[in-house]
């Protein structure tokens, strides 16, 4: 394991963290978001993984996703893409 080795994380820390991530809600990716997220791609100019990842989160519910790739403040049908590493960045 990545975490384990690599990293030097505890095992049994790296344990918990994987059930911690279990819990999420899962989103299967289905016929419709492939289509939605190439029009995504091509209305807004997002790469087609973003893109997925923003449809992804629509059909989530999601009304923020956090991501330091995509744009800061920008809005996709009610997801709004929120940088977590913004203010550390500028120096706030």
């Amino acid at each position: 394991m990545v975490a384990t080795r690599k990293l030097g994380v505890d095992p049994a820390l790296a344990r918990r963290k994987v059930e911690l991530f279990g819990q999420l809600t899962l989103v299967r990716t289905q016929l419709v978001d492939v289509v939605g997220a190439i029009d995504l791609h091509r209305l807004h100019g997002l790469h087609f993984w973003d893109a997925l990842i923003v449809r992804s989160a629509q059909q989530a519910g999601c009304v923020r996703l956090l991501s330091e790739d995509m744009q800061h403040g920008r809005r996709f049908d009610g997801v709004e893409i929120a940088d977590p590493f913004r203010s550390l960045r500028e120096g706030s």
